[in-house]
């Protein structure tokens, strides 16, 4: 399908290729013989850069090549037939991925939240509906997202907490990294990837929505949880022979700090436009924190912006206004927020 022609997509962080010197490590390393299935040097050196960032040398890493793989692996991979797995309404897992998680098995347990995030105090109301074994599934993994679908942020002491309850109710803790990135590069909220090591049994380092071609690193750190993990991969057909061309790209974000410097710039650019549209006194579905930011205009006013610019719209609100989501990636041009913004203030 082709896109109409408008001035700018803020519809996701991925509608881009890759950065520059990304595309120019694969160029270069093209014709470079080198070992398959993640075997190659260039993998090697990629891991060895992430667990120094996690301040983990037990971690272990595997290159897959998108987020509902990376999904549906782990959770097949982690859970027992009869074990189901908890997230947030807005999770991916429940809203975007088809089914996956239900299809090898396992029920996924929504939760409904106000900003996507979950707590102890929402899990621990859940499992009370799931006290009469064997006759209902077996809570055993809670999913989260860092960011949330909604553009929330974890802290550490948010992360601390959950993975704490979840170690004392015998839950694994699951989080979905696809814009990790993000997360880690917002600086009112203190979480570093050493924390990833530290609270949580296994998450996942997107690369696809933030500068890669293509690709997630799994990280487990539950040592129960490695064994065996490749068979998994394999029968999922996500053991690449060519897993090079996913680990070089981790090679590449993970030097001189790629990866955190394209997360600040997208960070930075849907910050300004939120505090653009905050002057004006617009109001938002959920506070603007990351490089996800959900204005809510009435459906005039959206449907006019529409005519140059493509976003999602989020929710209908009452009274005829409707909430909107504004994507920022590690590629948006600051003409074009400063653009979308005089844009923005013609129509309110």
């Amino acid at each position: 399908m082709r896109m109409k022609e408008i001035k700018y997509s803020f519809t996701d962080d991925y509608s881009e290729g890759c950065h520059q010197s990304i595309l120019e490590l694969l160029v270069a390393t093209n014709k470079v013989q080198q070992l398959g299935y993640s075997h190659d040097e260039y993998s090697e050196r990629a891991r060895g850069l992430i667990r120094e960032q996690m301040k983990s040398e037990s971690a272990d890493i595997h290159f897959v090549s998108g987020g509902t793989q990376a999904n549906l692996i782990v959770v097949s991979a982690m859970l027992r037939p009869h074990e189901a797995v908890i997230a947030a309404s807005t999770g991916h897992v429940f809203s975007n991925e088809a089914g996956a998680i239900e299809s090898v098995g396992h029920k996924v347990i929504s939760v409904d939240t106000d900003n996507g995030k979950l707590n102890a105090m929402l899990i621990k109301e859940t499992l009370r509906g799931f006290d009469h074994a064997p006759h209902v599934v077996k809570p055993r993994m809670v999913y989260i997202s860092n960011t949330t679908e909604l553009g929330s942020v974890y802290s550490a002491k948010e992360l601390r907490e959950l993975y704490a309850f979840c170690m004392h109710n015998s839950l694994l803790l699951f989080i979905d990294g696809a814009r990790l990135g993000s997360a880690l590069s917002i600086g009112e909220v203190d979480i570093s990837m050493a924390d990833m090591a530290n609270y949580c049994d296994v998450f996942y380092i997107g690369g696809t929505k933030n500068g890669a071609l293509l690709g997630e690193a799994i990280v487990i750190n539950n040592d129960e949880l490695k064994l065996d993990f490749k068979y998994h991969l394999k029968q999922k057909g996500a053991l690449l022979s060519k897993g090079r061309t996913i680990g070089i790209q981790f090679l590449g974000l993970f030097t001189d700090n790629l990866f955190y410097d394209l997360a600040i710039h997208a960070n930075q650019m849907a910050r300004k436009i939120s505090d653009a549209l905050q002057r004006v006194g617009v109001e938002f579905f959920v506070e603007p924190i990351s490089n996800q930011v959900f204005p809510i205009l009435t459906d005039e006013q959206i449907l006019a912006l529409g005519a140059n610019y493509n976003f999602h719209i989020w929710r209908k609100m009452d009274n005829g206004n409707s909430a909107f989501r504004i994507i920022c990636s590690w590629a948006t041009p600051e003409v074009v927020v400063d653009e979308f913004i005089v844009d923005v203030l013609a129509v309110i």
